[in-house]
């Protein structure tokens, strides 16, 4: 495991520099505890095992990457398969687990992801993708300091389905099982 350049000062102790009490508006800490699942400890942890400087993480999936939050192929001949994701920083995980177990209650986007991911792939997987969401929106909080999170609600998968599309491939799996179907509009 690569040791990461900025936790040498993200644990060192000193205080904030000037920017920060200059900085108009919320703080990386308030705005890092609007994410559903994260709190103020929870924030902490995240600033100070990533770092307030994003610049060492091109993307949000480098980051993802060097958590060990990403999913993992591994191959043999023909053969492909899952293996884990790996151990990366440890107090990362950790928090990002609570983060994501505490998320996957709520009545928010995160927790309608943990419930469709678990219905696919299961409940180990489900946590390690919603900690890996979290991650991902963290980033974009810390790199742009204009960001604030919005949440797109537990029905947004729902908002985006056709309602045309959708009644149309229903009409044709029941023809297919041999129904006759007739529809008529709702009153």
């Amino acid at each position: 495991m690569g040791r990461h350049p900025d936790r040498a000062v993200a644990r060192s102790g000193l205080p904030p520099g000037p920017e920060e009490h200059t900085r108009p508006g919320p703080s990386l800490v308030e705005r890092l505890d609007a994410i559903p699942g994260v709190g103020p400890t929870t924030a902490h942890i995240l600033l100070a095992e990533l770092g307030p400087d994003m610049a060492v993480f091109p993307t949000a999936d480098h980051l993802a990457s060097w958590a060990k939050l990403t999913p993992r192929t591994t191959q043999s001949g023909t053969k492909r398969g899952s293996s884990p994701t790996g151990r990366g920083n440890p107090w990362l995980k950790s928090a990002l687990g609570e983060a994501a177990s505490a998320a996957a209650r709520t009545d928010t986007y995160l927790g309608a992801r943990y419930r469709r991911i678990v219905k696919r792939r299961g409940r180990k997987k489900a946590p390690v993708a919603v900690a890996r969401s979290i991650l991902i929106i963290a980033w974009h909080l810390i790199n742009d300091p204009d960001t604030t999170f919005h949440d797109l609600g537990s029905d947004y998968h729902q908002r985006l389905i056709d309602p045309k599309r959708r009644t149309r491939d229903l009409v044709r799996q029941l023809n297919a099982l041999g129904h006759d179907v007739t529809l008529a509009p709702a009153s």
